[in-house]
């Protein structure tokens, strides 16, 4: 069972911007399953209750530059991204992260302008290498492309990962739970929101000092 020692711990939230969930988004589907499922509260409760246990939130977001340069071409996904209505341009609304969740200023936001995973070709590896973090709790979207594409970098980088299965959202909803059985539970530690807000309940005030928590408990 994986410990989460919140010295060595990160909580990262993927692809959590108004513009992919927010209300103007311009993957409507992907926004809808995202909010209607309670995913967005739930990690919104992540957040609040990492911080207190003394876990690093991280925030990642995917976004473009308006004149489009060093964007990915070489995918299908890509290209249609170009045509979207609501495209994610770098300092605007859509790149911001959408509420409930809060952005604090102790969390660190990881920005990509190409590719599909936070952790290829960014400075998120680095920068959890150098807050002595071990272990990733992943959250966000979606289950389709960047969830998998996230727990799989962080395995081959050596992470231990640690995936809330109601915490991560797709298209079509039935798709999340058979990718997370049938992939995702070959590579990463399973559990629920619920279980992590206990462990981290327990921290206390000791979490903040290092002290290392509970072991994490399987997803049922």
């Amino acid at each position: 069972m994986t410990e989460l020692d919140p010295a060595t711990t990160a909580l990262l939230t993927v692809e959590c911007q108004n513009g992919v969930v927010g209300e103007d988004s311009a993957l409507p589907e992907l926004a809808a399953q995202a909010r209607t499922s309670g995913m967005l509260d739930r990690i919104a409760a992540l957040v609040a209750a990492a911080r207190p246990a003394g876990v690093q939130v991280v925030h990642a977001v995917a976004e473009r530059r308006p004149d489009g340069r060093g964007a990915s071409t070489n995918a299908r996904l890509f290209r249609a991204a170009e045509r979207l209505p609501v495209r994610q341009l770098s300092g605007s609304p859509a790149v911001r992260v959408a509420a409930p969740i809060e952005v604090a200023a102790t969390d660190l936001v990881v920005r990509r302008l190409h590719g599909l995973s936070p952790l290829a070709g960014t400075d998120l590896d680095a920068l959890l290498r150098n807050l002595g973090c071990r272990t990733l709790v992943v959250t966000g979207v979606s289950a389709n492309v960047a969830v998998p594409n996230t727990v799989f970098d962080a395995v081959n980088l050596g992470y231990r990962v640690v995936l809330p299965t109601d915490a991560v959202a797709g298209v079509p909803a039935d798709y999340t739970p058979l990718i997370i059985r049938n992939s995702l539970a070959l590579v990463a530690t399973l559990t629920t929101t619920d279980e992590l807000l206990k462990a981290w309940s327990a921290l206390g005030p000791a979490g903040a000092d290092g002290a290392a928590g509970p072991a994490v408990p399987p997803a049922s």
